[in-house]
């Protein structure tokens, strides 16, 4: 697997968790008095936001991508439904890179 399917591949279930944080989690949470729903979800959105930073560092090196476009990955990944940005991102920047 190479480092864009990989990247792409995280982002895509780092943002699932993160909407499901938001969406489901935190409701279940104050609204209906289940604290454990944020427990659960909110650590396996932890390591999956650690995974991106990290796996986002690694393809920004290997992609050569610039601060900026690495600067707007990031962000994508702070917001909900973020990582559907984030795909038009890194999809165009392989529709301009020929392939090897």
């Amino acid at each position: 697997m190479n480092t864009l399917k990989i990247f792409r591949m995280t982002s895509v279930l780092e943002g699932i968790s993160l909407v499901l944080l938001f969406f489901v989690a935190m409701p279940l949470k104050y609204g209906f008095d289940m604290p454990l729903a944020v427990r659960i979800v909110g650590s396996a959105h932890g390591a999956l936001f650690i995974a991106f930073v990290a796996i986002l560092i690694w393809a920004q090196s290997e992609q050569e991508w610039s601060l900026v476009k690495t600067a707007k990955l990031f962000v994508s990944c702070l917001i909900p439904f973020g990582f559907i940005w984030a795909e038009r991102l890194v999809r165009e920047d392989a529709q301009t890179t020929p392939a090897a």
